[in-house]
């Protein structure tokens, strides 16, 4: 019998591989001889001299910067300025985006907070998507007045429409890809490409940045950076910890937003805790590939399911042909293997004028929520359970009723995040429900 060759493996291990093992030898914790990762539980560090307290503090947030320093191991002082283990996953977060640096954050509005608090200033604008997560539609119309930071909104589908949305004193396109809660998708390279031509005409130090929310998608299924984005933002709370018991945020670049983010969180306070970030981590990150591939094989199944039924009006997923942006869903969203993979949320539309159609999309919740057994109502999303949730009343709740339907965020509308359920079985609970209304 000839003998079998074992396979040639590049120089570099793969993205699956590097999201559980790392490196064997982390510049901020030598964890070489542990098979899992440490958990620090320190607020403060000793400090043998007083001259090693103050080369910390000076050289706090600048090692991204400089590269003599990234090779020597930090100086940790203080839990709110760095400590190891969020460090670590910080780490391996830059890694899953093809980012230079990660800085973590309490939760993901933190994290999006943050972003573009180091990218606006007072009396500056930014561009938004008009379809958003309800929280941060709040915070751009809500606080960022107070800081005379405006907004615009408009639908980015057209890249085209920037030339019409984008003032002298704009500074940041945001938007998120796939939209929470629609799914609808935007072309981060051509908004790079417009981005780009309007950046032509301004100086160096005025240039418009792009900031993709990248939650939905997670790394798995999509890299906004290798796109053409400057900023990624992450609510680390959903798929990448996947089990719904650790909360943070991540907002991924290159070294160049390293010391400002890490000022910012600083500052701010808006730390991620290291008993939080070891499970994401450990478990969360490590495991991601694997969660996510199951599941968006499973969100195919029932997406295919519901746009069978004649209870449903439309189903909004991008591994649907049916799907509007097919195409670039197609292109776009990618494994780390370059194979198509559309994610893990769906939504879908049950029929019916607006009033009745919102009746009948929280009857079915409602009989979800007391029926199912595979089904949970929850407003979180990306676990190993599947979540049910009514986006106009409760996630986006705090978007006018008028600017959701011009948004179209439904009425009728139901959001389901899927989880590691056999589809056979989410398909009987959710026929079931339809059954009722």
């Amino acid at each position: 019998m000839a003998k079998r060759r074992a396979p040639k493996r590049s120089d570099a291990p793969s993205l699956h591989s590097r999201l559980i093992h790392g490196v064997s030898r982390d510049e901020h914790w030598d964890y070489r001889h542990h098979v899992v990762p440490p958990l620090s539980s320190s607020t403060a560090y000793r400090l043998e001299a007083a001259a090693r307290g103050a080369r910390g503090f000076a050289e706090f947030a600048q090692e991204e910067q400089d590269p003599q320093r990234r090779r020597k191991a930090p100086v940790y002082i203080y839990d709110r300025l760095a400590e190891p283990t969020r460090d670590m996953l910080e780490a391996a977060l830059a890694v899953s985006e093809g980012g230079e640096t990660a800085v973590t954050f309490a939760t993901g509005m933190a994290a999006i907070a943050a972003a573009l608090g180091v990218t606006l200033q007072s009396g500056e604008h930014l561009v938004a998507d008009q379809v958003l997560y309800g929280s941060t539609y709040s915070l751009l119309t809500s606080w960022f007045p107070r800081y005379r930071i405006g907004t615009s909104f408009g639908d980015l589908t057209d890249p085209g429409r920037l030339r019409k949305l984008v003032r002298p004193t704009t500074r940041v396109v945001y938007f998120e890809s796939p939209a929470n809660p629609n799914m609808k998708l935007i072309d981060i390279r051509a908004v790079r490409a417009e981005v780009d031509r309007l950046n032509r005409q301004r100086r160096p130090d005025w240039k418009i940045r792009i900031v993709v929310d990248n939650t939905f998608a997670t790394p798995f299924c999509q890299r906004p950076l290798l796109l053409g984005a400057d900023l990624v933002v992450h609510s680390l709370t959903k798929n990448i910890c996947g089990f719904g018991t650790d909360m943070g945020g991540a907002a991924i670049g290159s070294r160049a937003f390293h010391a400002p983010l890490m000022n910012y969180r600083k500052d701010f306070g808006g730390v991620l805790s290291p008993k939080a970030a070891w499970p994401i981590l450990v478990y969360g990150l490590s495991t991601l590939s694997l969660r996510v591939r199951h599941q968006v094989a499973t969100a195919g199944e029932v997406a295919r399911f519901l746009e069978q039924s004649a209870k449903v009006k439309r189903v909004s997923y991008p591994g649907l042909p049916s799907f509007p942006q097919y195409e670039l869903a197609k292109r776009q969203m990618l494994d780390f293997d370059g194979h198509f993979s559309p994610g893990t949320m769906l939504y879908f539309v049950v029929g019916g004028a607006p009033a009745a159609a919102q009746r009948r999309a929280m009857k079915l919740i409602d009989h979800l929520a007391r029926k199912a057994y595979t089904v949970t109502l929850a407003v979180s999303l990306g676990q190993i359970r599947t979540l049910v949730e009514h986006p106009s009343s409760m996630t986006h709740s705090s978007i006018p009723l008028a600017k959701q339907l011009k948004e179209g965020i439904d009425p009728g509308g139901v959001r389901i995040s899927i989880g590691l359920e056999h589809p056979r079985d989410l398909i009987a609970d959710l026929a079931a429900a339809l059954r009722k209304i």
